[in-house]
């Protein structure tokens, strides 16, 4: 369980519910939405603002949990323990992530969605079931692997870095510890997720779990008469954490990188921002459906684009329309992982960044392609300028004083807005910031308190 101070630093979000007392519909709804999304933690006497219950019984609580479960179907599992704090004693309740589809008893199917329990409709529900319905393919063992199979000093190192991630030493053996993560079974076999990340040669038993790097000389992939267009190909392979180092040497040698002057300074800056690739490669590794066999993960790199298309269609409730909002991991136990190991800075945050830092570089956004069966992010390298076009200026002196402060700064929140514009409300404010993305001027990124504006 995870310890009750990092708790409250995170605060309620994705993974987190605070409830000061128990209340049984609240927590039937929190619990199904942690069961269909990727888990959570639910704090029963904590407040948001990290205040404890005056007094909290066991038995009361005990009483809540049993009532909501029996909303819930099929019934959500759970495990819960008491946890002391200065103030008083507080209940934490784990959800793991469920492999069957949950509703509760009125029908309603919910999914976290940030800080909120949100109901989902028909076509989301199919799209979730079907997901679900594969069962758990990370845990799975693979047929021919046996412990020898996993690397000894792949393991140190991510049992370093997770000691150096989480601040405090990892007092559990490496063997138990795997096991918790799923790297291994009960009888100590490597299972899917334990090859993936600490296998010697993960694709001697995955295939399908390398990657393929090629170069295309120009925009297309062909070449005069039709011969291939590419001059350099690379196969990677290894468990993921050397795939995504190799990946990233691979591009770092054929990016270009130009030389900026800002004052006395010369900086280099390279043909794609540093995070918005890291971000791209990494979502491949993390959510492409290890199930599909026969196709790598591939990174195409052109003149004026690079494309990065992984195995699997979106997972989960995850729709084009809400990839920058929403957050379903396929692979959950992956994602901890190489969360754990620092390749991936804050869950669900990833796609927000990434548009971000494309955009402040000048570039377009990324732009996503979906089949059923594959899942692509295009990353474009045209730096533009940011000129807002004659048509647009439909704009009240607020919003124009707005892009001025956003071309100098670069984003801009609610809160920056009122600051600009001393004598608006909140509300006002609101709505003139939604009216430019309305108009196609900005994007709106993040959700509640995190909320920003860039320019599009």
């Amino acid at each position: 369980m995870m310890l009750l101070d990092t708790l409250i630093r995170r605060g309620p979000g994705p993974q987190t519910e605070f409830m000061l007392q128990p209340d049984r519909q609240r927590l039937a709804e929190t619990l199904v939405a942690f069961a269909n999304a990727d888990g959570g933690t639910i704090v029963i006497g904590l407040a948001p603002d990290g205040s404890v219950a005056d007094r909290l019984l066991a038995d009361e609580m005990e009483n809540a949990l049993g009532l909501a479960l029996t909303v819930c179907r099929p019934p959500v599992r759970t495990e819960w323990e008491q946890m002391e704090t200065s103030k008083g004693m507080v209940v934490a309740i784990r959800v793991p992530r469920s492999t069957e589809l949950h509703s509760l008893a009125d029908g309603r199917v919910l999914i976290r969605s940030g800080v909120k329990n949100r109901p989902l409709g028909g076509e989301m529900i199919r799209q979730l079931a079907a997901t679900k319905s594969t069962g758990d393919y990370e845990i799975e063992t693979v047929p021919g692997a046996s412990p020898d199979a996993l690397d000894p000093e792949v393991i140190a190192e991510y049992i370093a870095k997770r000691e150096e991630r989480q601040q405090r030493p990892v007092r559990k053996p490496p063997e138990q510890l795997l096991q918790l993560m799923g790297a291994l079974d009960a009888k100590g076999q490597p299972t899917v997720v334990g090859l993936l990340l600490f296998g010697r040669d993960p694709q001697s038993f995955l295939t399908q779990s390398g990657l393929v790097f090629v170069r295309f000389a120009g925009t297309e992939s062909r070449g005069p008469e039709g011969l291939p267009g590419y001059g350099r190909r690379e196969e990677i392979r290894g468990p993921l954490a050397r795939l995504l180092e190799q990946t990233w040497q691979v591009i770092w040698e054929e990016m270009r990188v130009e030389a900026v002057v800002r004052g006395l300074q010369r900086e280099e800056r390279t043909e794609y921002p540093r995070f918005a690739l890291r971000e791209a490669l990494v979502n491949a590794v993390c959510h492409r459906d290890y199930r599909l066999r026969g196709r790598r993960i591939e990174v195409r790199m052109f003149d004026d684009r690079l494309e990065v298309t992984s195995p699997g269609g979106l997972p989960g409730y995850i729709t084009l329309d809400n990839i920058v909002e929403e957050h379903f991991s396929r692979n959950p136990r992956l994602v901890s992982g190489l969360f754990q190991w620092g390749y991936i800075e804050e869950l669900g945050l990833g796609i927000d960044r990434m548009i971000e830092d494309m955009v402040q570089a000048g570039h377009p956004a990324p732009t996503f392609r979906a089949t059923p069966y594959s899942f692509t992010v295009i990353l474009q390298n045209v730096r533009q300028r940011h000129v807002i076009p004659r048509w647009e200026m439909h704009m009240n002196e607020r919003q124009i004083r707005a892009l001025q402060y956003l071309q100098e700064y670069g984003r801009i929140t609610n809160s920056d807005y009122r600051e600009l514009c001393p004598n608006i409300s909140a509300e006002t404010a609101r709505l003139d910031l939604a009216d430019l993305v309305d108009k196609g001027v900005l994007l709106k990124i993040g959700d509640k308190r995190g909320t920003h504006y860039i320019l599009k």
